[in-house]
């Protein structure tokens, strides 16, 4: 009896495997699974060990904190890969380029530092190219803007993590003071501004004395903040070609506009072009005797925060005036990104990857408005929907122009603010200032290639 039954359980057995036998080739053919790109960094990583990151400062306006935003990331990423650690050298801002310099010379390189868009140290061939670690899906992610900047000589040289620019601060109670309405929309030509300027310097107690001024801001190497003006009629520092361009007519109506600023329409703080960072931005937050003050994007959440707690003012924001070029230009190295120094080990460089890659994650993009910054990948677009000012600026970022990808730039732009600091505080004329810097570049780019 036992076999019996057993019989009509095998006879469908038969039948299964003869069908599965007949049908599955057609069924595979019919739904194979398609050929996708593998991304190198799924596999586990098994390596262990340290880390170097050196890195700038961003102010958390969440905590105060000026690193809180890097470190809280590199504690959960060491959470994550048990056995990996992430050592954090803080750098000066100022003094950061210098520092990187020096640890190329003595061969002391961090594994990662913010030098992806640094044209002049990738041409020296310290940065590892991470084309093989990006797919087609996550390049897809970037903004082009992005993208761009971080692409030189066919290749990618790292990953961009967050976007700014220089603005134009404007204190609307000097503005309500004197009855003056901001620009229309944030738009403003050069002859308006002015005008503007003009009317918002005056003596406030009537002593014979200047009490409040139109316009301030100050000179310094790596600090573009007066570049608006400078390029606001077409100038050209560089061609395509890598050819120094900046002593055109173009060029000399730039520079004649930030100078008239102080030496003929007498709008600016008396010492414009002696004063450093910090007297400058002094005179715009602390004293509140400057009405329009250019200065990077951070310094909208610094006066919010000021505000907050009962010590600021009633703030808005301006483009740069607009010129011949009929946008409102900015210079600016307006794209962080972070590169990967050459590594020996294959492992750890996939882990700097993998670190890169979580520090500008979709997710950590729309934490960026805490640092008052924008995000270089598409997913973050809207995080400061409900922020106009910084939605006012987000736009100009598309008329914000990249720094040259001169490799001699850091000692060309030391080169250039030297002339313009001595044209605005009137020791030179503009024409003699511009010839001169002119003349001092081609011949440091002549030795230079030289030797």
């Amino acid at each position: 009896m036992a076999k019996k039954k057993q019989r009509p359980f095998a006879l469908f057995l038969c039948l299964l495997l003869c069908g599965f036998i007949i049908l599955g080739p057609v069924y595979f053919m019919e739904y194979r699974p398609e050929n996708r790109q593998e991304d190198p960094m799924e596999k586990e990583i098994k390596w262990r060990g340290v880390i170097t990151l050196w890195d700038y400062p961003h102010l958390d306006v969440s905590n105060g904190s000026r690193y809180g935003w890097i470190v809280s990331k590199i504690k959960a990423f060491e959470k994550a890969n048990p056995g990996v650690y992430i050592e954090l050298k803080p750098m000066d801002s100022k003094t950061g380029p210098l520092e990187l310099e020096t640890a190329i010379q003595t061969g002391s390189l961090p594994d990662i530092a913010p030098v992806a868009t640094d044209f002049a140290m990738i041409d020296r061939g310290v940065l590892e190219p991470i084309d093989a670690y990006l797919t087609k899906v996550e390049e897809a992610e970037y903004k082009t803007q992005a993208l761009n900047a971080v692409r030189y000589d066919g290749k990618t040289w790292g990953f961009p993590a967050m976007m700014t620019t220089y603005t134009m601060l404007l204190n609307l109670d000097i503005f309500q003071e004197k009855g003056i309405d901001p620009p229309k929309d944030g738009n403003w030509t050069y002859e308006e501004f002015v005008e503007t300027a003009k009317a918002l310097t005056f003596d406030r107690d009537g002593n014979g004395k200047m009490d409040v001024y139109g316009f301030n801001s100050y000179i310094d190497l790596n600090n573009y903040n007066n570049w608006g003006i400078l390029l606001s009629d077409g100038a050209q520092i560089f061609d395509d070609s890598l050819i120094y361009r900046f002593n055109d007519d173009r060029a000399k109506s730039g520079l004649k506009k930030l100078v008239d600023l102080k030496q003929v329409h007498g709008v600016t703080v008396p010492n414009f072009g002696e004063n450093i960072e910090r007297e400058a931005w002094e005179s715009f937050y602390k004293e509140k005797k400057v009405a329009v003050y250019p200065v990077g994007t951070w310094a909208i959440n610094v006066m919010n925060s000021l505000r907050n707690q009962g010590l600021g003012f009633q703030i808005g924001v301006a483009n740069y005036p607009i010129g011949e070029k009929g946008v409102p230009i900015s210079l600016s190295n307006n794209v962080s990104a972070y590169g990967i120094f050459k590594q020996e080990d294959p492992k750890k460089l996939e882990m700097c990857v993998k670190f890169l890659k979580y520090v500008t994650d979709d997710e950590f993009q729309k934490d960026l408005a805490r640092l008052g910054v924008f995000p270089v990948k598409k997913s973050g677009e809207d995080i400061y929907q409900l922020d106009p000012l910084m939605a006012t600026v987000e736009k100009s970022l598309a008329y914000c122009e990249n720094l040259p990808t001169h490799p001699n730039w850091m000692t060309i732009d030391g080169i250039l603010q030297s002339q313009i600091r001595l044209a605005i505080l009137g020791n030179k004329t503009v024409e003699d200032a511009l010839r001169d810097a002119q003349l001092k570049i081609e011949t440091y780019n002549r030795i230079t290639l030289e030797h």
